[in-house]
């Protein structure tokens, strides 16, 4: 095998205008636009790989976007002269360097994944472990709402051929009752609903919430409470679905998250997880642990989706629940592929690497460059 080495890293950022105007979350969170951090690496033989890392804003998880590329500018000089396709090592190189800031790495590392499978000319999901036959479910993102207005954004996604709907709560209990109800009231065979109220719910709120549910609603909840007692006393008292999403970001979130009985899956977002390196880590973890996921980003442009459809593309089927389709949510596209979504579901490419081929016109110039 020849040699690579990486060779300069260049840094683009792009505003992602919200595709529907205001993004609503709980806690009065809103959102018009996405600020994403791009990263190409070029290696000494001219092979390019590219990585997106989208924080949905600073008030989410501890992640910004100026903070992605604050931390791109600490890992970058140590990388120059690694080989991308050696993922741990340059994984451990990031480690030393920088102590946390999963969101930054996660642009770097899969670039280095994309590199890796142009350089064995195989697509990064069979490098993953290999491709399962699944057609994959895309998931919406139905942001917090009046409960009609919802129950139509159901309807709108269902036509375009959505199998699964994300449906956002985090507000007064009777209101957030009456949007799960309006947004399920449609509900079709072979649909699936994650509730998620991104950690914007008390115990006391989420249990008189789901006291006030009609009888016989099949949704998984997710996210409920903000701190890790909450969510478990929570599940402790509810025959709900739980899954963790933003208190399931790392290695010992996720082995104690099984320890304690704590839910029975994951969302696991790429970027929010540290990217593809660890992905793939939580992934197995969770897989010997029975659970369910879904694969997801924070947000994020055609890049950040072909890193969502590779590394979902390996999970078996009983254990797969969705993948976010994240181009719905932004109004910009920032690079081309074969990743067409068909009847609501989707495969993962037969091209080398992610697939992808950036649109630089949209790109623009790098704002930072290392080398």
């Amino acid at each position: 095998m020849k040699e690579l080495k990486i060779k300069q890293i260049d840094v683009f950022q792009v505003d992602l205008p919200y595709a529907g105007g205001v993004y609503k979350l709980s806690g009065g969170r809103e959102y018009t636009s996405f600020d994403a951090t791009i990263v190409r690496i070029i290696t000494q033989d001219g092979t390019e790989g590219w990585g997106e890392s989208t924080p949905f804003g600073p008030n989410w998880i501890a992640a910004h976007a100026l903070g992605v590329r604050a931390g791109i500018a600490e890992l970058a000089p140590s990388l120059i002269g690694l080989d991308p396709r050696r993922v741990d090592r340059v994984y451990e190189t990031m480690d030393t360097a920088l102590v946390g800031h999963s969101h930054a790495k996660t642009a770097i590392d899969v670039a280095c994944w994309d590199i890796f499978g142009k350089s064995v000319g195989m697509p990064v999901c069979d490098l993953l472990g290999g491709r399962t036959n699944v057609k994959m479910p895309v998931i919406s993102s139905i942001y917090m709402g009046e409960p009609e207005e919802m129950r139509k954004r159901v309807a709108e996604h269902r036509s375009q051929g959505y199998v699964g709907h994300s449906v956002k709560i985090g507000d007064d209990p009777a209101l957030d009752a009456e949007r799960i109800a309006a947004a399920l009231a449609d509900k079709q065979p072979g649909e699936f609903y994650i509730v998620d109220a991104n950690g914007g719910m008390t115990v006391e709120s989420a249990l008189r919430m789901l006291r006030l549910l009609p009888h016989g609603l099949d949704f998984v909840l997710e996210a409920p409470c903000a701190t890790w007692r909450e969510c478990v006393s929570l599940r402790r008292r509810s025959n709900v679905p739980i899954f963790f999403d933003e208190l399931a970001i790392d290695d010992p979130n996720i082995i104690q998250l099984i320890a304690d009985d704590a839910a029975e899956g994951i969302g696991l977002k790429v970027s929010k997880n540290g990217g593809l390196t660890k992905g793939r880590r939580h992934r197995d973890i969770c897989l010997a642990a029975g659970y369910t996921m879904s694969i997801q980003e924070t947000t994020g442009s055609d890049i950040a989706f072909a890193a969502i459809v590779h590394l979902g593309q390996t999970i078996p089927e009983k254990n797969l629940r969705c993948i976010l389709e994240s181009r719905d949510i932004v109004a910009l596209k920032t690079a081309d592929g074969p990743f067409d979504v068909r009847n609501g579901r989707i495969t993962a490419p037969e091209l080398p690497g992610l697939g992808i081929t950036p649109r630089l016109e949209v790109l623009g110039s790098p704002v930072a460059s290392y080398c």
